[in-house]
């Protein structure tokens, strides 16, 4: 399997807020904010294979996360240096305000 990551220079801002901008792919970045690998059917939890599969794609081309097959599963990781040296502030502050609004009023 091979995947399509952009390099950081091909990072466009529109993009990577098109990406986050959906509330299903900003749960998983708060997931991934650990800069763990993680399995990728344990980020998300209760979607089928293929609106996963969606996501994941939107995700990674991007350029927020990195896909990594390791035998039976893929692995997914928070492409969160390569994010701040493009796009200095922008992951911290999506993360914040995520965090904000998931606050109990």
């Amino acid at each position: 399997m091979v995947l399509h990551h952009p390099a950081p220079e091909q990072f466009r801002l529109e993009n990577v807020l098109t990406a986050l901008g959906n509330p299903t792919r900003l749960a998983a970045l708060r997931v991934l904010a650990d800069c763990r690998q993680h399995p990728c059917g344990v980020v998300l939890q209760g979607y089928s294979k293929s609106t996963l599969t969606h996501h994941w794609r939107v995700l990674r081309e991007a350029g927020v996360i990195w896909q990594e097959p390791a035998g039976r599963e893929v692995l997914l990781r928070l492409r969160r240096d390569d994010l701040e040296a493009r796009f200095p502030g922008l992951l911290d502050s999506v993360l914040n305000a995520a965090a904000a609004d998931a606050e109990p009023a």
